[in-house]
């Protein structure tokens, strides 16, 4: 059965961080973010000064500079995982890379979920709140297949007409 809090490193934009503990599903309508940290007290932090949430296999245990060892911030070649990749400038002027699921989610949420460039690395997943982006770039579409609906088929166009065909002769 999977746990009913995850744990994840906040970075602020004053590059502060918080390891500690976050409920699977949090809600930006409260205005803050609830974490429980390691010596058993809640975190409440404004989303306005949250950078990102990373979701991570292990918390520190001494590191101090780079908690998330998230050493890759973009994709050295082009990912394989189907997605959105995107390319995001955050408001503090910080480039970040991601697929993020192709559904809704990429226009109604209240943030984005990312898959980092480096899936070995400890973050497993980054959550970045909507207000600390500045831009947003979609690089390309990955895995994006169409398939013709069921028992439908779809004729391709002829490219060149048969000219022996007289639809196609102008008069």
């Amino acid at each position: 059965m999977a746990s009913l809090r995850k744990p994840v490193i906040v970075r602020k934009f004053s590059r502060d961080w918080f390891a500690g503990y976050a409920g699977t599903s949090f809600a930006q309508e409260a205005g803050e973010l609830e974490i429980l940290d390691l010596t058993g007290k809640v975190l409440r932090i404004g989303w306005d000064q949250v950078k990102w949430v990373c979701f991570v296999r292990d918390l520190p245990s001494g590191e101090q500079v780079n908690p998330e060892r998230l050493i890759h911030k973009k994709f050295a070649i082009r990912p394989r995982t189907a997605g959105v990749w995107l390319r995001m400038t955050l408001t503090d002027g910080d480039e970040i890379e991601g697929l993020a699921a192709n559904d809704r989610s990429l226009l109604d949420g209240a943030g984005l979920l990312l898959t980092p460039p480096d899936t070995r690395s400890n973050t497993q997943r980054i959550y970045l709140p909507r207000q600390a982006i500045q831009t947003l770039e979609i690089v390309g579409l990955i895995g994006g297949r169409h398939r013709a609906a069921a028992g439908v088929a779809v004729e391709q166009p002829e490219l060149f007409p048969n000219e022996s065909d007289p639809a196609s002769q102008n008069d």
